[in-house]
């Protein structure tokens, strides 16, 4: 065929490129056609002259052109670059006028190393072939995929593509069909390393093959209408449900090239679940991570966080492995690849693995491991499917241990479920196998450095100033209050708010499952309960708790949540002179929250009338903060109502401001106001009664609502 140009590329540097060029060129040139071989290396290696032996000749002829060619049994010879200088001075019509001097030629080669610089779109754009030499290693199937997102972004069609493999080891890393089952193709040819006796026909058969076949009449056909992907970007979440990407996936061909169909990669509509570059990567950090358990103390890794200085000196010591070994490998890629794949397995040596990144990024409020293929974390209220994965299922669970020995937890067949706090102040919670089917699963509530003040509250739209300036009536008036909402609606973090109206002269004990709160007061007594220890002894409750607090001559009382019988003892406190409590409570509704507590009560094994359960939460709970996370991922406070009394068997109570919603706006977000009811607080007694200033009249600046029900 007259005119065709043959661009081989390699999908990582090293991998054989240069080599197949110069024997495709000879096996061509004994085929009787003429013959021009382009070297399209701009970093100036000069590989092709050095192996056909016509240095002195190109750079003779340099004189006279800016692309000189040379001529060696029956080769035509280009060299585009002689230094790394010169490839830089390149211009892009420099390559045009040298390609079309070369018009004559029956075929041309050119030995292109990816990634195409912009000099060499010329010789791109008139390809008939691009010939992708793929190595046998992991970091040569990463990179297959990475050429062939390029030569998609570059509007080249994938038929005109050929994947090549190129054995250079005896014994590969990946072999033939694992490498056609991770990039999902069908490998045109399979060349023998260069010391095999069949490498030679096998050139020959690819040379034939190549010299058959028909020009393709537009390699780029499929420019416009073909979606591109969009480049991998660090620490960057993808979405539960991706969108379409053009990715390469299969094709036709063989080895013998004579009776082989066109090679055809057809194009992935969708992103698959396992993507194939984080595939390849697990590949290679599994082999790392086998040599440094063979060169550092395992068990001193385990106990690394139980001593900050040593765990300093346990990373700079792997640090150190770690870039040694992957010195050694040929399939790391480049210096930021190498730096990179060092940081991650350090990560998952010595830290959280790929939770490393998401624990450090302050947006992420919340970290749900679904098994060790699938992470999601919560930003802005939203939730999203991430593109890091644990190795296997081993590498999670020695993550979820190293989480939990420090803390002096465990997490095993016996205790397949545990609560725990990271020394952040996280709130981490694991569950495995046989309770957690689909393997281990691990849930971190994360809070941020900057702990969120009541101005904050304003400006995100949590509440308004008016009814801020009731809470913080209610807190100094010492109203017993309990904030209600569903899980994850921030009901913690509201109580981290309201309290800090709490006057700093106040003494305040805080109990809690696993400690959350950060009161800003210097008069503080933080207690936490604790689980039963190995043996199944030594367990400490929150009711013991609760029970302890009231000889600890506190002010106030506050009680991070409420879940069982505590509420009694809770409420007992309540009603025994230390008013001014603060608890929070699971529920839906203002309403519902009173039915809960009730719930609570009954749970602490007395066997106690329902009227007196209800006497005993209408004396105790003057107020009920309703919170709620609304469609658009924003929390609000949608309620403040008062506990009034009882009639009859029911507990009264009435809401004093409500948030009522109108739908969306066009950015989708929660449209809505805050709706005074025109009651007047029975609290404002108790306001007078303590001299508490506080104007009735701000609430009723609000708009009023249309209806109590």
């Amino acid at each position: 065929m007259s005119g065709a140009i043959f661009v081989i590329t390699g999908v990582k540097g090293g991998c054989g490129t240069t080599t197949l060029a110069v024997e495709l060129a000879q096996a061509m040139q004994r085929h009787g056609g003429r013959v021009a071989l382009v070297d399209g290396d701009l970093q100036g290696r000069r590989s092709v002259a050095v192996l056909l032996d016509v240095v002195r000749k190109l750079d003779d002829a340099r004189v006279e052109s800016d692309v000189p060619t040379a001529s060696t049994h029956g080769i035509t010879v280009v060299e585009l670059a002689r230094n790394l200088d010169g490839g830089f001075a390149l211009r892009a019509e420099h390559v045009e006028q040298a390609m079309r001097a070369l018009g004559d030629q029956a075929n041309i080669i050119v030995d292109a190393p990816q990634p195409f610089a912009a000099a060499a779109r010329p010789i791109v754009a008139r390809a008939s072939r691009f010939l992708a030499v793929i190595e046998p290693s992991a970091l040569g199937a990463t990179s297959a995929r990475a050429l062939f997102k390029e030569l998609l972004q570059l509007g080249v069609a994938m038929t005109g593509v050929l994947p090549l493999l190129n054995q250079r080891d005896p014994r590969p890393a990946l072999s033939r069909h694992e490498l056609e089952q991770l990039l999902e193709i069908t490998m045109t040819a399979e060349l023998p390393n260069v010391y095999d006796r069949g490498r030679g026909r096998a050139v020959e058969a690819l040379a034939t093959r190549l010299l058959g076949e028909p020009p393709l009449a537009n390699h780029r056909q499929l420019s416009v209408s073909l979606p591109l992907p969009h480049p991998e970007r660090r620490e960057r979440p993808t979405d539960a449900r991706p969108a379409a990407e053009a990715s390469a996936l299969s094709g036709n061909g063989h080895a013998n090239g004579a009776t082989a169909p066109e090679s055809v990669i057809e194009v992935e509509p969708q992103r698959r679940q396992g993507d194939l570059a984080r595939q390849a990567r697990d590949i290679l950090k599994t082999d790392i991570h086998a040599r440094i358990s063979k060169e550092v103390d395992v068990v001193a890794l385990s106990r690394a966080h139980t001593d900050q200085q040593k765990q300093n000196e346990l990373r700079m010591q792997v640090g150190g492995v770690v870039q040694r070994l992957l010195a050694e490998r040929s399939d790391v890629g480049s210096a930021e690849d190498a730096a990179l794949l060092r940081q991650e397995i350090v990560d998952e040596a010595l830290g959280y693995g790929p939770l490393e990144d998401l624990m450090r990024d302050q947006r992420v409020t919340e970290i749900m491991v679904n098994g060790h293929q699938r992470i999601y974390v919560e930003r802005g209220g939203h939730i999203e499917l991430t593109n890091k994965r644990f190795t296997d299922a081993q590498q999670l669970r020695l993550v979820i241990e190293r989480i939990l020995a420090p803390l002096g937890r465990r997490v095993d067949e016996a205790v397949p479920l545990v609560d725990a706090r990271l020394p952040d102040g996280s709130r981490v919670n694991a569950i495995i196998e046989p309770l957690s089917i689909d393997g281990a699963t691990l849930t971190i509530r994360r809070f941020g450095t900057k702990r969120l003040e009541a101005e904050d509250y304003l400006r995100l739209g949590t509440l308004n100033e008016p009814m801020l300036d009731f809470l913080r009536a209610a807190v100094q008036g010492r109203l017993n209050i309990a904030i209600s909402g569903g899980t994850g609606s921030g009901k913690t973090t509201l109580l981290n708010v309201v309290s800090s109206f709490i006057p700093d002269h106040e003494r305040i004990v805080t109990i809690e499952d696993a400690a959350e709160l950060k009161l800003k007061q210097t008069h503080v007594v933080r207690l936490e309960a604790r689980p039963a220890n190995i043996e199944g002894r030594g367990e400490i409750k929150i009711r013991d708790l609760v029970r302890n607090s009231l000889r600890m001559r506190p002010d106030r009382i506050v009680v991070g949540e409420c879940r069982g019988g505590e509420a009694l003892d809770m409420l007992q406190a309540m009603n025994t002179g230390h008013d001014g409590s603060l608890t929070t409570a699971h529920a839906n509704t203002a309403r519902d929250a009173m039915a809960r507590i009730e719930t609570m009560v009954m749970m602490a094994g007395f066997d106690l009338p329902v009227r007196a359960i209800r006497e005993q939460i209408a004396s105790a709970l003057d107020l009920v903060v309703q919170v709620a996370r609304l469609r658009d991922g924003s929390r609000k406070v949608i309620s403040l109502t008062e506990v009034v009394g009882m009639e009859g068997d029911v507990v009264t109570m009435q809401d004093l401001v409500r948030f009522e919603q109108h739908g969306m706006d066009a950015e989708n977000r929660v449209k809505g106001d805050f709706l005074f009811t025109g009651v007047q607080p029975q609290a404002l007694r108790r306001f007078e009664e303590l001299g508490i200033e506080y104007d009735f009249r701000r609430l009723a600046t609000l708009s009023p609502a249309g209806s109590l029900w």
